[in-house]
C-alpha cells in the first residue's frame, strides 16, 4: 500500500478552525478505491490549537517568506501564530518521515496545508501554507483536493 499524507478535514475529521466538518466525497471515494493507506495529519492541531480557535492568515508573505523568517501569521484575535505554525508543521514532517509518506494530499487555502492558495490580508492569493513549503522541501509530491485526477494519474488509477 502507498502511504499519502491526507488533511484530516477532507475525510470528515472535525478539525477545521470553525469545527465545521468538510468531508470531500472524492477523496474518501478515492482512499476507499485505491491501494493507499492514509496518514491522517492536521498540522494545526499538531501544532496545539484547539477545535474551534480563531481562524488564522498570512498578515506579511506566505509560508515560503515564514521558513525564511520574512513571513507571519496571525489570528482573528491579533495574536502572532507564526511559531505554533512552523511547529505545526514540523510535526507533521515527522510523522511524513515516520510512514515513509512521499505523497500528500492537503486543504488547498488552508495557512498550513494550501498549495497554490492562501489567505493574506483578507484577500486569496497565490501561494503555499507552512507545511506545504517544508514538505515540499522534503521531496513530497503535494496535491490539493482540487488536483484529484492528478493525483489519481500520479497514483496509476
Amino acid at each position: 500500500m502507498t502511504p499519502l499524507l491526507v488533511s484530516a478535514c477532507l475525510l470528515g475529521l472535525n478539525t477545521r478552525y470553525n469545527a465545521e466538518t468538510k468531508t470531500n466525497a472524492q477523496v474518501v471515494a478515492l482512499i476507499e478505491q485505491a491501494d493507499i493507506m492514509p496518514i491522517i495529519v492536521c498540522p494545526e492541531q499538531l501544532a496545539g490549537f484547539s477545535t474551534p480557535r480563531p481562524s488564522c492568515e498570512f498578515i506579511q508573505g506566505s509560508g515560503e517568506q515564514v521558513w525564511r523568517g520574512t513571513g507571519q501569521l496571525k489570528n482573528s484575535l491579533g495574536d502572532d501564530v507564526t511559531a505554533a505554525f512552523c511547529r505545526g508543521a514540523q510535526e507533521t514532517l515527522t510523522i511524513a518521515r515516520m510512514t515513509h509518506c512521499r505523497i500528500a494530499l492537503l486543504k488547498e487555502r488552508s495557512p498550513s496545508c494550501g498549495s497554490r492558495f492562501i489567505h493574506c490580508q483578507g484577500e486569496l492569493c497565490p501561494g503555499q501554507g507552512v507545511t506545504t513549503v517544508l514538505l515540499h522541501q522534503e521531496g513530497l509530491r503535494l496535491f490539493s483536493e482540487e488536483q484529484l485526477d492528478e493525483l489519481q494519474e500520479y497514483l496509476g488509477n
